[in-house]
């Protein structure tokens, strides 16, 4: 019976922090946008297909919640001109610190999952993130932009 309450517990805190994080730094965010007139509000992972290959628990949870957060959000926020936007990865290996056990094999597990067998860089996201903040983007909201290598097929 402890092992269940441990387990529920430990799938439960993704769920927590990222849905209560992303919501609250967006509002805090969006207070100051409103008052310009524009902004956009970024958010990171996507929910990839509604039931993965393997079991990641609450972490799926959380990458839906956020994504219903984000499509919310573009629907209050537009008419004051704040877009809201994803970007989905499939993971970046990048983000795996060195000494962490299993990274090789997470990270070649998450480019095996792509269909171009490679996976995102952190300098591609930051570009990407660059672009979908950028004026160049500005008919993009309530939407994600698929950076996931052919791992999430729209």
């Amino acid at each position: 019976m402890a092992e269940t309450a441990q387990v529920d517990a430990i799938d439960e805190q993704p769920i927590m922090t990222a849905v209560r994080t992303q919501f609250l730094t967006s509002r805090a965010a969006a207070r100051h946008m409103i008052s310009q007139g524009s902004g956009v509000i970024l958010f990171f992972g996507g929910y990839g297909d509604p039931v993965p290959d393997y079991y990641i628990g609450g972490f799926q949870v959380a990458l839906n919640a956020i994504e219903s957060l984000r499509r919310q959000l573009a629907s209050e926020l537009g008419a004051h001109g704040i877009r809201a936007v994803t970007l989905q990865t499939g993971g970046v290996p990048e983000t795996i610190p060195e000494s962490f056990d299993g990274r090789e094999q997470i990270t070649e597990m998450i480019a095996g999952s792509t269909i171009l067998k490679r996976a995102a860089t952190l300098e591609y996201v930051g570009n990407v993130a660059a672009f979908a903040a950028s004026d160049y983007a500005r008919t993009m909201t309530a939407t994600a932009l698929n950076i996931s290598c052919g791992a999430i097929v729209d």
